[in-house]
């Protein structure tokens, strides 16, 4: 199944142009070898062998960071494959579209050396022209961001009709399906956002990298965690799921698999793992599975949207 990406070519698309003049994308974090023998079919085990590497070449203090870095370079040498689509910004507003055409391969000496050719396609698409969750998907934070879930709208652009979708207008007072605006698409965004104003934020920062946010949709071998803090004094890493409406007791096995990803492969020596879970509302079976967990909190959110007319 072809997948679709967005890959940043640089740090602000510094390297871009010279990306879209050569035909490639690259990537560089410190690792300054041919990997060629060295990419396994599991990127957690190339985690596992690199992480102390990136950590030792100065590129990141921290294992989070530094499993970030490998994550991001595994998936570019050999998680994408032939034939995908990548969206590169071009440092305009615009997202130039390209095809993998070739594997990995190592340019020593060179910008980004660990490299996959592209064909960069004559086409660039507007981040104007994009719905509001694919613009939100498109500007992650992170050197790669999986779109796969937007290739149809994605297709839809690269042919050259703009994406249609929930709208919201303040100047007209126009609102449409104005609950799923709320709930499903910027519930994550604005705790972001707004963490440092919650009760979460008093004790916990979302973790950042060289002042970057990297702790929200931090991956993991069974999903994506929406938010990864760390305590003020660094001693615990939290994990933070959210629900856009009603939790189920499901999703306390699923945020006790990422506090498993994230005490086995992410904590540093000494440190310990919390969770909590964000919902609309819970129920019996959820606040009887959370008993027998005295390591995860439940938190509720409350949504107040309103107009005012000037």
């Amino acid at each position: 199944m072809k997948s679709y990406r967005r890959i940043m070519l640089g740090r602000k698309s510094v390297h871009a142009p010279a990306c879209f003049a050569g035909g490639f994308i690259g990537i560089d974090f410190g690792l300054y070898e041919d990997l060629s023998q060295q990419l396994p079919e599991n990127w957690r085990d190339f985690n596992h062998e690199f992480i102390p590497r990136v950590m030792a070449a100065g590129h990141s203090h921290t294992k989070i960071g530094a499993g970030l870095a490998c994550g991001f370079t595994w998936t570019l040498c050999k998680g994408i494959q032939i034939g995908d689509i990548v969206l590169s910004p071009d440092g305009t507003g615009g997202y130039r579209v390209g095809e993998v055409t070739g594997n990995y391969f190592y340019a020593e000496g060179e910008i980004l050396p660990h490299r996959r050719a592209v064909h960069w396609r004559d086409k660039t698409i507007q981040r104007a022209d994009m719905s509001e969750a694919l613009k939100r998907s498109t500007g992650s934070i992170g050197t790669i961001s999986d779109i796969t879930g937007y290739a149809a709208e994605v297709e839809t652009l690269i042919v050259g009709t703009a994406a249609s979708g929930p709208q919201l207008s303040v100047n007209d007072e126009t609102i449409e399906d104005a609950a799923s605006f709320a709930l499903e698409k910027h519930l994550e965004d604005f705790l972001v956002l707004n963490w440092a104003q919650t009760e979460l934020g008093k004790d916990y920062d979302i973790f950042t990298e060289d002042g970057e946010t990297v702790g929200q949709q931090y991956p993991s071998d069974t999903g994506p965690m929406d938010i990864l803090a760390i305590s003020k004094d660094k001693k615990t890493l939290l994990v933070v799921e959210l629900k856009k409406g009603r939790a189920s007791d499901n999703v306390v096995g699923q945020v006790q698999r990422y506090m498993g990803f994230a005490l086995q492969e992410l904590a540093e020596p000494g440190q310990t793992v919390k969770g909590v879970i964000i919902a609309l509302e819970d129920d019996q079976r959820i606040r009887r599975a959370l008993a027998v967990a005295p390591n995860i909190a439940f938190y509720r959110y409350q949504i107040s949207f309103k107009l005012l007319k000037a």
